[in-house]
């Protein structure tokens, strides 16, 4: 199969990348910048340099592909997160239509069902309402994982600073997290599919048995310190915190709001309602991981 890849080489593109070109699938992946082409091709893919705001580009890189895995990527430099994912949305749903394809991939988020109040969900959610409008004539497969594993680095410096872990829900709070390449895993057996046209929902955990006491408990044993507590923090605190770790204030508001979300609880009700895709990688593997990067920084 002719399969486009967004999202360079990123974390969950490239190992999905290794295994479609493993698999002897024509892949073209699509990046921002022309210095990772070399990378790109090391993976025994194609490289397509452009913008994903670029609904031109977009749709000349689709056309004439049997499937697509479409994502959003981050940028936490601007100042409105919703506006810029409206922008790469808006240019996705165009090329789709535009350029003939019939099978999409869309990287999504678990809360996605909710549509707004979500912090960055929201750009999700609104990444799949702009494209369902095709689903007419498209089969269109929703990846909704739930919270990266990696974003756990980012307790790092707290943990080194202050000798504590948290964020603004409580200890109790039972988390769902997941491993990139267990996201990948899933994409990949769902772009090499053909499917039909319509929109389907697939949520994905790697382990969403814990909680944030549980996650300290495994992270801190993992780096030598099994004592390590774990604080909640107010919305105002976190909100302080992300600004003075580097967020813009307006990116610290969305992860703020997504925080909150999560703490009123209505970010998982509908992962509840449905059975995941689980994944390999549980949290006792991960702290490995985590402690690697830990010990090196």
């Amino acid at each position: 199969m002719k399969i486009i890849i967004t999202g360079s080489t990123g974390h969950i593109s490239k190992p999905l990348t290794q295994t479609l070109t493993a698999a002897g699938h024509d892949v073209t992946v699509v990046t921002s910048s022309a210095a990772r082409k070399a990378d790109i091709e090391a993976l025994g893919a194609k490289a397509a340099v452009g913008s994903l705001t670029d609904a031109a580009f977009v749709t000349a890189t689709l056309r004439g592909a049997d499937s697509a895995y479409l994502m959003m990527p981050p940028d936490l430099s601007v100042s409105d997160l919703l506006t810029h994912q409206k922008a790469i949305s808006n240019a996705y749903a165009q090329a789709v239509k535009d350029s003939g394809i019939k099978r999409i991939v869309l990287l999504s988020s678990i809360g996605a069902h909710i549509g707004h109040g979500t912090g960055p969900i929201d750009g999700s959610a609104y990444f799949e309402r702009t494209l369902s409008p095709v689903a007419d004539s498209v089969s269109i497969h929703v990846l909704r994982p739930g919270f990266f594993y990696y974003n756990l680095l980012g307790q790092i410096g707290m943990i080194k600073g202050s000798g504590i872990m948290g964020t603004s829900q409580p200890a109790d709070f039972r988390h769902v997290l997941v491993h990139p390449v267990d996201i990948a895993a899933a994409a990949a057996r769902a772009v090499a599919t053909i499917g039909t046209p319509g929109m389907t929902v697939e949520y994905i955990a790697s382990d969403d048995t814990h909680t944030w006491a549980d996650i300290t408990h495994a992270l801190g044993t993992a780096i030598g310190r099994p004592d390590l507590p774990y604080v909640e923090f107010t919305d105002e605190q976190l909100q302080g915190g992300l600004e003075q770790a580097g967020l813009n204030k307006g990116i610290a508001a969305t992860f703020t709001q997504m925080n909150k979300a999560l703490r009123e609880g209505i970010i998982f009700e509908d992962y509840k309602k449905h059975t995941p895709t689980y994944g390999k990688v549980k949290l006792e593997d991960y702290a490995r991981e985590f402690a690697a990067i830990y010990n090196a920084g």
